[in-house]
Formats: structure tokens, sequence, C-alpha cells
């Protein structure tokens, strides 16, 4: 008897050979296969578990909405909803164990709703032809997602596309058997931050948090880091958030592509889940190194972390720009807010005599927080750095208030 049940998805009218090698790679190792049918037009070359009219009208719709349509985009879009809806029925109800999806554009925009419905801890594989494309936007990525690139498949089996074909069956039913899903037995904090050589904070209030009976994850807010943040605030995963780089806000609005989506910093608000908020590198807009600074950056400073990511430091206007975008971002919060404002600066290089050093601009920004901090947040202001043993100080401080008063228990 199999050990894990593993679905498979596609349009199985186009890309039936490939989808039944997939099954047939799972099932040789020792898996079992359950199939789910997106196309719209044809007919796979046997019945799937789950056909294109269930998925249909697990969306609230059907297949002949769909041809009525007479436009592709809206009936696979049809398909997407429909296929996240019953994938995560079907979830629930203990049918499979990990998920993979195959499609080229179609199947892929797809594949990215129906990942995005299932928690983590689901294995989610995505084999597709435009895999780690700049096609695909990092908020349509769910936090766990696994990717690899369907080379050679376009069309019809071969030697090449089954070599992608079967390392990813073998990777979806390897996870489904070794995954270790989270418990959630304790109650989780959602910390963002950086590497310990611009912000430390991480370093004394993770353990400081763990001995208070708290499970605390730590996100790199590099885009991908701030969409896994976000997916899980939105969640309501977290008991508390202690968001502290909030830069991806920065990125995103500066027209940069590393960024974690316009919703960044506002569904811990809209779940309700009390959220302290700070600085960390509110001056720096990250770039890919490889690519050209974005134009509204052009002739500003830059500092090269390595081949992958620079960033480039702004001035006092786009600082005013940043802090208003941050106050517009929580002014919805549902949940309690403290946005702790540490007066000295947010990241160790602009400390007095540091190379990103500029008392000018954090004036401004500060300022600017001041003038348009919204009423539903509390503003704390400290004279310290972010960076210093007082910041994080305050910051339990707060925290071990929140407790006190059972807005977060542990």
């Amino acid at each position: 008897m199999s050990d894990k049940t593993i679905l498979v998805v596609g349009t199985y009218d186009t890309k039936d050979d490939e989808l039944n090698y997939i099954a047939d790679v799972i099932r040789a190792q020792g898996g079992d296969v359950a199939t789910m049918d997106i196309s719209v037009l044809g007919d796979p070359s046997a019945p799937c578990d789950y056909s294109k009219h269930d998925v249909a009208e697990a969306g609230g719709s059907s297949i002949q909405a769909a041809i009525d349509s007479g436009d592709e985009n809206t009936a696979m879009q049809i398909m997407a909803q429909g296929s996240a809806a019953l994938a995560l029925k079907l979830y629930r109800e203990g049918v499979f164990d990990g998920l993979i999806v195959l499609g080229g554009t179609m199947g892929t925009d797809a594949a990215l709703d129906l990942c995005q419905a299932l928690p983590i801890g689901v294995p989610k594989y995505v084999v597709s032809t435009v895999s780690f494309s700049p096609l695909i936007p990092p908020e349509r990525l769910p936090a766990d997602v696994q990717m690899i690139l369907w080379a050679g498949g376009l069309y019809g089996l071969n030697s090449i596309c089954k070599a992608s074909l079967s390392q990813a069956a073998g990777a979806v039913l390897g996870a489904a058997r070794a995954v270790e899903k989270p418990d959630f037995q304790k109650p989780l904090i959602g910390m963002t931050s950086f590497g310990k050589t611009v912000l430390r904070y991480m370093v004394s209030l993770k353990p400081a948090l763990e001995e208070r009976g708290f499970e605390v994850a730590v996100f790199h807010a590099t885009g991908m880091g701030g969409r896994a943040f976000e997916s899980l605030a939105g969640e309501g995963a977290f008991a508390a958030v202690l968001d502290f780089a909030p830069q991806e806000l920065g990125n995103h609005i500066m027209g940069s592509t590393i960024s974690a989506g316009p919703d960044r910093m506002t569904n811990a608000g809209a779940s309700g889940t009390p959220q302290m908020v700070s600085i960390g590198c509110y001056d720096l807009v990250d770039f890919i190194g490889w690519q050209d600074i974005p134009p509204k950056l052009a002739g500003q400073e830059v500092h090269a972390h390595n081949r992958l990511l620079s960033s480039v430091m702004m001035t006092p206007d786009q600082r005013c720009e940043m802090a208003r975008a941050m106050c517009t971002q929580l002014a919805g919060a549902k949940g309690p807010v403290n946005l702790i404002l540490p007066l000295e600066g947010g990241n160790e290089w602009d400390r007095p005599g540091g190379p990103l050093h500029d008392a000018d601009g954090l004036a401004a920004f500060i300022d600017e927080i001041r003038t348009h901090c919204p009423d539903n947040v509390t503003l704390i202001e400290l004279d310290s750095h972010i960076n210093d043993a007082a910041f994080s100080d305050r910051v339990l401080e707060e925290f071990d208030a929140w407790v006190a008063s059972g807005l977060v228990t542990p």
C-alpha cells in the first residue's frame, strides 16, 4: 500500500502524455496518484479522478461558461479559481499529501493560484516552461513553492524533458514523505530583518522571546522573504509580528523589482494581528546588482552587497515618500500597532561616521513620520539606534505589556 498520494494537475487535453509520465514515475517509486484535469476544450485519454467539470463547478462556474466566454484568459481563470477551491477541499479531506502541476504560461498561471490556496508545509511543485522567469511576480508565489524548468517539453515527450519531469516527480514524493509541517504548538512570532552586519536586534530578541514561550521565525526581507511573511500574516498564522525591516515597501514604491508586492505591511493589520513596526534599512532601495539602476534612482549613491544585490541610498525627499507610504499601509490595521522610531538611525551603516550617514535625510524622515502617523498607531520615539540594546529592551518592554494585558498569549 502506498504511503503518500500526490495530486497531479494539468491540462490533460494538451499535456496528457507528460502528465501520465509524471504519474507513472510517482507510482514506480511507491507513491499513489490522484489526477485533476484543468482543460477547457479537450478531454484526457482516460478519465481523471477530478474532471474539468468538477474543477469549474468547484469555482462556482461551468465548462460551458468557460467556453462561452470566447476568451482563453477568462476561461483559464475560471479553471484556476476552481482548481484552487477543489484542491484545498481535497487536502482538508486528506485526499493527497503533495501537489505537482505541469504547464506552459497558461498552466503556470493557474498553478500559482492553486498552490497559494494550500497551507505552508504542503509540498507544492510546479514544472513550467517559465520557471524562474520575470513573468512571475513575487506576490503570486506561495511561501514554500518549488519550481523546475520544463526544458525541451513544450510539445511531447523526449529524453530532455523526461529529465525534468522525473526529477520533479521524485522530488514531490520525497518531500511528501520527509516534510515536517508546522505544528503551531507554540504561538509564532513573525519578524523581518536582514543579516547581522546591518541589523542586529534579532540576535537578542529571538532567544528572549523563546524564553517567554514563543516560537520566532525571522524572514529575510529581500522580496520573497517578505512575500512569505505577508502570506502567513494574512492567514493569521502569527500571534504577533515584529516588522522591523520595511525596506521592501521602499523597493516597491521606488520601482525596484525586488518587491514583496503592493500589500507589504498590510496583511498583519488586515488579520488583526498585533504589530510592532520599525525602520530597519528604510533609507535603502535594493535592486538587482547585475541590472541597471532604476531610472527613479539614477545618479544616487550605490552600495554593492555582492554581485546579486546592490542598494541605493534614498534622498531626503524619497525618505519622506517612504514615511508616508509606511503610514498609509499601517492606517488600515484592525489590531494594535506600535511604531518604534529610533531617532539615531535604522541600519549599521547610517551611524555618524558610517558610509551611509545622512543626518538631514534621517531628520526629514522622522518629521514626516511624526506628521503623518495615523491615529490607530502608537508612536514610540527612542533616543537610540535600531542596533542599540535600548531598542531591543524597549521592544521587550512593549511585548511584555501585551502579554500582561492578554493581547498576546504564550
